[in-house]
């Protein structure tokens, strides 16, 4: 066999690569699934040939029958989110979604998720999407075609956005979930637990730091309905949940926060999203809305002919039922403003690259007049000052993202309580002391998260340092080179006895891996 279809081979990673690559191994009989998927192909009698195609939670194989059709699996892999829950959460959402809406997409020939059938591992097998990815087709596509196609895909975001839930959590069949865990749905469906990896220990690393200590996973609903309430206490419960037993042997950088720290800001921050969820403006933006979790160009299929015409949407996986303003604040990228916007009169600018941004505007115009105009849930929620939402975000992810990030959040909704229209006195009020001590802290983290950034884009790397497998030759060595160098810098500026920097402090700054 010419490919492996049981380890990762797209890439390599910088951090933790070795347990980047074991989490994502599927052990599984793949001439089993060969012979599944020509059963389901009428006139067909064997495959002649695969592609293995692999994403960071999915691996995927696209086959071609000898009468020339072609069927597609996708495997998740261990990192993707709880086994059976995730696999059948996505069979539901989209036989849900087929049923209850228009949105094209392929038609599932068969599933499982019980790791004891035959192929012995979950699966989905479905049509093979008609047309082209967007992402391969936008860059010839002009102004106007992106426009439409833009508005296009708000329609199809209308049309999710017009469901009623009557709970938050993820869609299943309504019996694969315990009758305590579920709420009932039209169609013999039910919300039950989210089953995302938000709400559960299975990122690469996650399970040997935290254990598997979380048990609220949803559904967040109470007797008069879906409560922002509920749904709170979930993303506390599993901020909690994250936080090590003990501390490290290894003293951490202060910005990162110790473990009593954390305990504190949860314990903060559930009295704060109590007050949050009371806010008229946040109960206004928080219906329970389901929308495609990674609506990207990468999973969009557009006609060959007309790219205006979208032809299909793929990987439903970890689509869940959130409060609408989850959704704002990371448009998708056929929407999304240029970075480097305010360059835009830059002289040195091609006239190209001008154009190119001001069609870059116009869709992100389109996209938010859409939604503004023709989903009320998602109105409310894009009108709403994101001070009053942040805070959802952060809490479940304290110790990953430092008590200084965390901290930073509470601080700003405090000063800013009354102007928000928040009542009474903020349940966080720092001293000046605490204050003086968080920004030496939080300078701190700025200047991490810019040596990140700044290592990021000269290895041409992702957060995570993933990199392409024909890259990592190349890339692997220059960061060699690059952390060789900043530990030098380092250890120079300590034996001249300066305070800003020591061996040990760049060391624990480095993003990625000691080499």
């Amino acid at each position: 066999m010419a490919v492996d279809p049981h380890n990762y081979t797209s890439g390599q990673w910088l951090h933790l690569n070795k347990l980047q690559h074991e989490s994502r191994r599927i052990d599984f009989n793949f001439d089993a699934l060969c012979e599944k998927m020509v059963e389901l192909c009428p006139g067909a009698s064997r495959a002649v040939h695969w592609d293995k195609r692999e994403g960071g939670f999915n691996r995927v194989f696209i086959i071609t029958m000898d009468n020339g059709s072609k069927v597609v699996a996708r495997l998740p892999t261990r990192v993707a989110g709880p086994a059976r829950l995730v696999t059948n959460s996505e069979v539901a959402t989209i036989t849900y979604l087929q049923t209850f809406t228009s949105i094209p997409i392929p038609r599932i020939l068969a599933w499982s998720d019980d790791q004891k059938n035959p192929i012995g591992a979950e699966f989905i097998i479905m049509e093979h999407v008609a047309g082209i990815r967007l992402h391969e087709r936008w860059a010839g596509m002009n102004t106007l075609q992106r426009m439409q196609c833009t508005k296009a895909l708000s329609m199809l975001i209308r049309d999710m956005a017009q469901l009623e839930f009557p709970a938050y959590g993820s869609l299943y069949f309504e019996k694969a979930i315990d009758p305590r865990l579920r709420v009932g749905v039209a169609g013999g469906y039910c919300v039950g637990p989210h089953c995302g990896s938000m709400y559960w220990n299975c990122g690469t690393g996650e399970k040997e730091l935290y254990g598997k200590r979380n048990k609220n996973h949803g559904p967040c609903q109470q007797e008069t309905g879906p409560k922002t309430s509920s749904y709170c206490s979930g993303l506390i419960d599993t901020g909690f949940a994250r936080i090590p037993e003990k501390n490290s042997e290894e003293q951490p950088l202060p910005y990162r926060g110790s473990i009593d720290e954390h305990l504190k800001l949860l314990e903060i921050s559930r009295a704060v999203l109590a007050e949050l969820t009371e806010h008229p403006l946040v109960q206004k933006a928080a219906a329970p809305t389901l929308l495609h979790a990674d609506f990207h160009k990468r999973n969009i299929y557009v006609s060959e002919e007309d790219p205006t015409i979208i032809t299909g949407i793929i990987d439903w996986q970890s689509t869940s039922i959130e409060p609408a303003f989850v959704y704002v604040g990371e448009d998708p990228d056929f929407a999304a403003l240029p970075t480097d916007l305010q360059d835009q009169e830059n002289a040195q600018e091609t006239e190209d690259a001008k154009k190119a941004k001001e069609g870059a505007v116009i869709c992100s115009q389109t996209f938010d007049a859409c939604l503004k105009g023709r989903v009320p849930k998602l109105r409310a929620a894009r009108q709403l000052d994101d001070r009053l939402y942040r805070l959802f975000r952060y809490c479940h992810s304290s110790w990953r993202d430092s008590a200084a990030a965390f901290r930073q959040e509470l601080i700003e909704l405090s000063q800013h309580w009354a102007e928000l229209g928040l009542p009474g006195a903020p349940p966080y009020v720092p001293t000046e002391q605490d204050l003086a001590k968080h920004q030496a802290q939080y300078t701190d983290l700025n200047d991490a998260l810019k040596l990140k950034d700044g290592v990021m884009r000269m290895l041409g790397v992702n957060s995570d340092g993933w990199v392409q497998e024909d890259r990592w030759d190349e890339v692997s060595a220059t960061h060699a080179q690059m952390y060789q160098e900043w530990m030098r810098t380092a250890e120079e500026a300590e034996a001249r006895g300066e305070d800003s920097m020591s061996a040990e402090k760049a060391r624990k700054l480095w993003p990625f891996d000691e080499v």
